[in-house]
């Protein structure tokens, strides 16, 4: 069996450069029409068909949906999951696409969503975007949406809902000093339940503190670092409501090596239910968000979009369940 023909070859038969190449098999523009019928010949005969981009050229279709995330975190690992579950008996293939949250990497999405649209992926799922004016030339949902455009297809769950009634559950054991470590400003998520939770005390007559309200960005280390302060405080609270599960073990943790026991003189519920939520010491209250069921919505969505069909509905959103386990209970 020969080597499989590459772009080089392509070019070289051709008489022409890579990027030529790259343009006519891609239609884009910038070439005379003489040359790309050359460099389409060439592919024919060298049987470049075989290669991803190649053998699209002519249907402009990949058969590949794009998913990319900002890492490959417990929320977007369970999401990629559904994803991949609801693309399994269609004729679409899963391309995963991970940046980087570091600051020195802001505008990766943008890079991204330029190299993979019209060339390797026929669509893409964004999964939480650090972007709010991201433009894709393929049909695009967003899972867990940034606070910006509203134009964009949306997939979340109920964010306000959910930590509306985990703070009630909080309020309903007796607590009354109930700290918030809230998550990525930049998303609609941490927002609404930030909202659910100052909901939640209004309901109940608990004067908000804005002291109690830490920014943890949904990031362990951040977590880590602000709620030290609030737990050594003179006055802490007797319990805290983390926006993602991610948060909620970070705090444990911090209690645990202040020596703090969970739940007798803390409780802490999270937001997710990550399988590790239950598989912790002892296992995580939590509120859970179905986020297979996002990936796979999202999945859905975006295929009947890419088929030509106008959805009745392009922002969904999915409810939440409190579930009880271990890390929660009254006051001491």
């Amino acid at each position: 069996m020969g080597r499989r023909p590459t772009i080089n070859d392509v070019a070289e038969a051709a008489g022409v450069s890579v990027a030529t190449v790259s343009k006519a098999v891609n239609g884009r523009y910038g070439v005379a029409v003489e040359t790309v019928e050359r460099v389409l010949q060439v592919v024919q005969e060298l049987g470049y068909e075989s290669s991803l981009v190649a053998s699209s050229m002519r249907s402009r279709r990949t058969g590949v949906i794009g998913v990319l995330v900002a890492d490959f975190e417990p929320f977007s690992a369970e999401v990629l999951k559904g994803v991949g579950a609801a693309l399994h008996d269609s004729r679409y293939d899963l391309l995963a696409y991970s940046g980087s949250r570091q600051p020195s990497s802001e505008g990766w999405e943008r890079r991204s969503l330029s190299r993979l649209s019209g060339t390797l992926i026929d669509g893409v799922i964004m999964v939480t975007p650090t972007v709010v004016n991201a433009n894709a030339d393929v049909p695009m949902v967003a899972i867990d949406p940034h606070t910006g455009r509203a134009d964009v297809p949306t997939v979340e769950s109920d964010s306000f809902g959910g930590a509306r009634n985990a703070t009630a559950y909080l309020i309903g054991l007796g607590h009354r000093r109930i700290a918030f470590v809230a998550g990525r400003p930049d998303l609609r998520s941490s927002n609404l339940r930030d909202a659910g939770y100052r909901h939640a005390l209004g309901e109940a007559g608990i004067p908000f503190d804005p002291s109690l309200v830490a920014v943890g960005r949904y990031e362990h280390n951040t977590v880590r670092e602000v709620a030290l302060p609030l737990l050594t405080r003179p006055d802490r609270p007797t319990a805290v409501f983390a926006a993602n599960d991610v948060s909620a073990l970070a705090v444990i943790e911090v209690a645990a090596e202040i020596g703090l026991d969970v739940p007798r003189e803390l409780s802490v519920i999270g937001f997710d239910d990550v399988p590790e939520a239950s598989q912790y010491t002892p296992p995580l209250t939590t509120v859970r968000q179905p986020m297979q069921g996002l990936g796979a919505a999202a999945a859905d969505l975006l295929t009947a979009m890419m088929s030509g069909e106008t959805p009745e509905r392009t922002h969904l959103r999915l409810p939440t369940r409190l579930v009880r386990r271990g890390t929660t209970a009254p006051p001491a």
